[in-house]
């Protein structure tokens, strides 16, 4: 059953003193639950890993790009393959679980992963232990050099994306991923209600397009650069991250540590450069 990333609502609208009834579009939000099936073949296990709410769409990019910013997998070959199962109570819900079945030999720790799970910056984590974890991720190291962006490549980016962010156009209330090369050229974009489920859908999609790392492409999000969106990009190899809003201490703090440029505030016509001055041009 095809679930739209869009609903259709009628409500009272009040503009210059009078009210009238209009037709409004909001972005769906729905469960997804990630199931995984892992082991030895003659050992497989299936559990639930996690549930997340998002915009329904892309969501075998959003669980690649989870996965993997994760730590569970490091490359697309570590997933057999991934599938709707179903929901025999539910029929309405049979799009809000995957299942994926991982390679048998896709190593890691349930138990320990379940300890230690988390996805935001208001988990509770302390900042240090934080950064820790994200350390025992990474995989790729960054060139402080490279690539080269010249800030009018990095002014335009905001233009090139607003305009492909259909859902946005509709709704006004989604978040957007965009991946550009270092020259200002859209590669991949992806919406979503969670600012975290835009990330790993275009970092999803990255990695069964290209791979990774993504040593020569911008990372661009909608909104604010917090920890948890750092962390994404840094484990995807990205070199470059621009934000919107503003990042946040711990954010900066973690782009510093593994030379990541990070920007904040890319918009009317200027930015601010956090960490990673080298590679902009002029600076």
């Amino acid at each position: 059953m095809y679930q739209s990333p869009i609903r259709k609502v009628q409500i009272l609208k009040y503009q210059e003193g009078q009210f009238s009834q209009r037709t409004d579009y909001l972005a769906s939000e729905e469960p997804l639950e990630i199931q995984l099936s892992f082991g030895a073949t003659e050992q497989r296990m299936q559990r639930s890993l996690a549930i997340t709410m998002r915009t329904p769409g892309q969501d075998f990019d959003l669980v690649y790009g989870f996965l993997f910013t994760e730590g569970i997998i490091h490359q697309r070959s570590d997933v057999i393959q991934m599938r709707y199962p179903g929901n025999q109570l539910d029929p309405e819900a049979q799009e809000n679980i995957i299942l994926v079945e991982l390679h048998p030999h896709t190593n890691f720790d349930f138990e320990r992963l379940n300890r230690h799970f988390y996805t935001s910056s208001s988990c509770g984590i302390c900042g240090k232990a934080s950064l820790e974890m994200v350390q025992t991720h990474v995989h790729f190291l960054l060139d402080p050099q490279n690539p080269q962006v010249a800030p009018p490549t990095l002014l335009r980016l905001p233009q090139l994306l607003l305009p492909q962010q259909s859902l946005f156009g509709q709704t006004g209330g989604i978040h957007a991923a965009g991946l550009f090369s270092a020259t200002g050229e859209l590669l991949l974009l992806r919406e979503d209600v969670g600012r975290h489920n835009a990330v790993d859908k275009v970092l999803g999609a990255a990695m069964q397009k290209h791979g990774f790392p993504l040593r020569t492409e911008i990372l661009l999000v909608s909104g604010r650069a917090g920890f948890e969106l750092v962390q994404k990009a840094i484990m995807a190899g990205v070199s470059v991250m621009a934000a919107v809003g503003a990042p946040s201490s711990l954010a900066t703090e973690l782009a510093e540590a593994h030379n990541l440029t990070l920007i904040g505030f890319l918009r009317n016509g200027g930015f601010n450069v956090y960490t990673g001055k080298e590679r902009i041009l002029g600076t």
